[in-house]
């Protein structure tokens, strides 16, 4: 102890910090393989649904974690794949790590692939409100991002065919008092450098940006924005997940991904909720639930639902015929088996079961509505 600690005293605060980053990263790697997480969520049909994460941060830019400590926290979560996108402008560590911009990626390289989790290039491109932080994924080199002008660095982005997308859109440290469209965002959205929006930064949701996805056939993106270790807020141990994109890709690959966000086959599973068009939420939705529907009596249905994946769905009762008498709300839990009982009155027999299923937004703050039939 006494030698590691003289020895310690006499290299310089960046040679501690590295190796202090390794060691962690070496740890979490060898701990990894027992406690991968298997989050359960369905494919849909033609496709897989790949659990990513497309904004994270380590000390290559103000980030606290070694590029290889990220490998590690998406291994034991059961990501299929993360983008470290380190800021091109930002970067205060830079006196101790002054190196390229690509070094976080070239250092996590190695590490993904033995893990067999899809690292994907990316890089954040830092600006003032407006035009904001943007986000440019599948670079080749980026260096070349480092530009004065931001038309400049997004342009050399789109000469690497990146995908590009605007990063927290209603962040209150740029626009403290309302979540608004500048004309700079017309300009970079018609130029085709906007692709898609992060409509949810770590856990907190625009609804503006959500109605901007649809209205200009954008892609939805939700990511966590992680610059401590995804510890510090989350808390896994009771079944708290992180903000993730589900990218329905046609295969698990990142030129898979690139297609599945070229075409805007995604959803954000952010917390408890689902957001996405209502043609990927709904087959989730189905793909996810075992649906049986049986009469017991001339005036009684059971209907048992079981649950194959992590999902929680809370389901409230919408306008129906009042001659069937069913839930005012219900909770369909992750994993569980619900028999719910319909009562079929004055005559009935047999019609639609209608609710929203309030927790998977397919417009801003909208739930989605779903009917179960009762044949006669």
């Amino acid at each position: 102890m006494v030698i590691f600690v003289t020895f310690a005293q006499t290299i310089s605060k960046y040679m501690k910090r590295t190796l202090l980053c390794l060691l962690i990263a070496g740890l979490s790697l060898a701990g990894s393989a027992q406690t991968r997480k298997n989050i359960q969520i369905p494919n849909l049909h033609g496709f897989v649904t790949l659990k990513c994460d497309f904004h994270i941060h380590t000390v290559f830019s103000d980030g606290t974690v070694w590029p290889t400590v990220r490998v590690a926290e998406a291994y034991r979560e059961g990501l299929d794949a993360i983008a470290i996108t380190d800021h091109i402008e930002y970067r205060p560590y830079n006196g101790d790590l002054k190196t390229s911009h690509n070094r976080s990626y070239d250092l996590a390289a190695p590490v993904a692939k033995a893990a067999g989790i899809i690292l994907i290039k990316g890089s954040e491109i830092t600006r003032a409100m407006p035009p904001g932080h943007f986000n440019a994924l599948f670079l080749t080199d980026s260096e070349e991002l480092d530009q004065p002008d931001y038309l400049d660095a997004l342009r050399a982005a789109q000469k690497q065919n990146a995908f590009i997308f605007w990063n927290h859109p209603g962040w209150d440290a740029q626009q403290p008092d309302t979540t608004l469209w500048w004309a700079e965002h017309t300009k970079i959205w018609e130029q085709g450098a906007m692709m898609g929006i992060e409509v949810v930064n770590g856990t907190e949701y625009f609804p503006e940006a959500h109605q901007w996805c649809l209205e200009k056939n954008l892609t939805l993106l939700g990511n966590t924005d992680v610059h401590d270790p995804i510890q510090a807020h989350s808390d896994f141990a009771d079944g708290t997940h992180r903000t993730m994109t589900l990218v329905f890709a046609k295969e698990a690959t990142a030129e898979g991904i690139r297609e599945a966000l070229l075409n805007r086959r995604t959803a954000i599973y952010n917390r408890e909720t689902l957001i996405g068009e209502e043609r990927y939420l709904k087959e989730l939705f189905e793909k996810a639930l075992d649906i049986k529907v049986e009469k017991t009596n001339n005036t009684t249905v059971r209907i048992t639902i079981k649950n194959n994946s992590d999902f929680i769905f809370h389901l409230n009762k919408t306008k129906h015929d009042e001659r069937l008498v069913y839930f005012r709300n219900y909770t369909i839990v992750p994993q569980g088996t619900h028999v719910i009982s319909v009562r079929l009155q004055d005559g009935a027999q047999g019609g639609d079961v209608n609710f929203c299923v309030e927790n998977l937004l397919t417009q801003p703050n909208q739930g989605m509505p779903y009917s179960i039939k009762i044949l006669p």
